[in-house]
């Protein structure tokens, strides 16, 4: 690509006058710099690296660099994210890749069913890694659940629109026998209000050809149930009628309150937040600062149901300190 043409596309300024006129390549981790590329300077720490690699051309932002090679084409932006992911708008429209926008579920269920090789590559979060995939990886149908990452790339990133054929033939808030095609799977670990996720991952799959397997179905991080005992030790669910529920959605929560509500409804259930943090229906959930605090109140607690809302590392201490517990009974 002519210089001139990273320039227009990008939207930088070329600040030396450098006698190289192309770049070959692009990348933003100066380790895969080869010689006679363009380096996307996400961390200007790397620069120095990329130098010694080859680098033809480097976008940086910020203040000049000092000590400057006058024979590198030297191009300041005021964002390097937005010119890296104006270089991947140009190049997509050209690969005609495609570009989907799922709902975390969706995202979730879709890479745990998929199975073998496919054109398909699941985004990482970071935008450094996704501008890495986008750019420089072998896929064409790329998924993200990030709108403004989706959006970076595509004015209109495509949904899943056309689910599979399929119903639930029999459940418990805990696992589902349901119908997909001709195919019935029985007593799966999935939760019953999650199925018409799980049918979008499978038509999107059968749609464009991409193999999966239901028999990699299991429990999801937006859901994960777990059976405890009265010292907060794991045990089968047939051992006992407490079970810790951890959720990273609060819509996930409410559906099960009101499974467990229409089920059984002698079953007593406790919600644990955050402060401050709503749940529709739950007039009073119980307010928890970090790990050692909700495990305190676990303990203490008269329940069957115990949900646990968290979008951080909180859940996962919680649950490993159960694991710890277990594995100490038999240590």
């Amino acid at each position: 690509m002519k210089i001139s043409d990273v320039l227009n596309i990008t939207g930088g300024e070329l600040v030396t006058e450098p006698s190289i006129q192309a770049v070959e390549g692009a990348t933003v981790y100066p380790s895969k710099v080869e010689n006679g590329d363009l380096f996307f300077a996400g961390r200007r720490e790397d620069i120095p690296k990329a130098v010694e690699n080859g680098a033809y051309a480097v976008i940086f932002e910020g203040d000049t660099p000092t000590g400057m090679d006058d024979e590198i084409a030297w191009i300041e932006v005021p964002s390097v994210r937005e010119a890296a992911f104006r270089l991947l708008r140009y190049v997509q429209l050209r690969k005609e890749s495609e570009i989907y926008l799922l709902e975390n579920h969706e995202y979730t269920f879709l890479k745990m069913i998929v199975s073998g090789r496919s054109p398909l590559v699941f985004l990482p979060d970071e935008w450094m890694k996704a501008f890495e995939a986008l750019l420089n990886g072998e896929g064409s149908i790329f998924v993200t659940t990030d709108e403004v990452l989706a959006r970076s790339v595509s004015a209109n990133p495509e949904r899943i629109e056309e689910p599979a054929d399929g119903y639930m033939v029999s459940d418990t808030l805990f696992r589902s026998t349901f119908r997909i095609g001709s195919y019935i799977y029985q007593n799966r670990e999935m939760a019953p209000f999650h199925l018409g996720y799980l049918l979008k991952a499978v038509g999107f799959c059968d749609r464009r050809e991409i193999p999966y397997s239901i028999e990699r179905l299991r429990y999801t991080r937006h859901f994960m149930p777990v059976f405890v005992d009265a010292k907060l030790s794991r045990v089968s669910g047939s051992e006992s009628d407490r079970v810790v529920i951890f959720c990273d959605n609060r819509e996930d929560i409410v559906a099960a309150r009101e499974y467990v509500r229409y089920q059984s409804s002698w079953a007593r259930s406790i919600v644990l937040t955050p402060p401050s943090t709503k749940v529709d229906g739950v007039e009073r959930p119980i307010w928890f600062e970090g790990a050692q605090e909700a495990r305190e109140i676990l303990k203490k607690s008269h329940f069957n149901y115990a949900f646990i809302y968290s979008t951080d590392s909180t859940g996962r201490e919680i649950l490993e300190e159960i694991d710890r517990q277990e594995a100490s009974l038999f240590g």
